[in-house]
């Protein structure tokens, strides 16, 4: 389902106190992670969340750096918020990136069953990733973002956090 085929959603509430959340991004492209992060910053505010944001060098380091949260302070967040943008160039490189990250995100959620937005652009140009990190209703950070507060939500419903 495309952003644009989703319904407008106000913020999920999230029982008990508000969420601690870190943000791991890759700001390789400044621009459209930037307008991602305050997509999902306006998010997170309507329901009184805080979040800690940490920055990887790129796309690839961001598994390993939710690997090292979770080891060093994972008792400290409800929730984890993934961001970057990879962008399709000439050679597989995109694709071995792409699949690298997402499958290395998967792993780590279905191992652990952490909360986790998934915020990764994979886009044939830097115009897509512009048009899916601007402030309108097509943020991909705000529809990460609601993604884990839905995540969160489910874990304190379970008893998980």
């Amino acid at each position: 389902m495309s952003t644009i085929d989703a319904p407008e959603r106000a913020a999920r509430r999230i029982p008990g106190p508000p969420p601690r959340l870190l943000v791991i991004q890759a700001p390789y492209y400044e621009q459209v992670v930037s307008g991602m992060r305050r997509g999902a910053e306006a998010v997170f505010a309507e329901v009184g969340a805080t979040a800690e944001v940490v920055d990887v060098a790129g796309a690839f380091e961001l598994p390993a750096a939710l690997r090292m949260a979770l080891t060093q302070n994972g008792a400290r967040y409800d929730g984890f918020l993934i961001l970057g943008c990879v962008v399709k160039g000439e050679t597989d490189h995109y694709d071995f990136i792409c699949d690298a990250v997402c499958h290395g995100i998967m792993a780590i959620s279905a191992e652990t069953g952490i909360a986790i937005g998934f915020g990764l652009l994979t886009v044939d140009t830097l115009a897509q990733a512009i048009a899916r990190s601007s402030d309108d209703r097509m943020n991909k950070g705000a529809e990460a973002a609601h993604a884990l507060l839905g995540q969160v939500a489910l874990r304190r419903r379970w008893g998980l956090a």
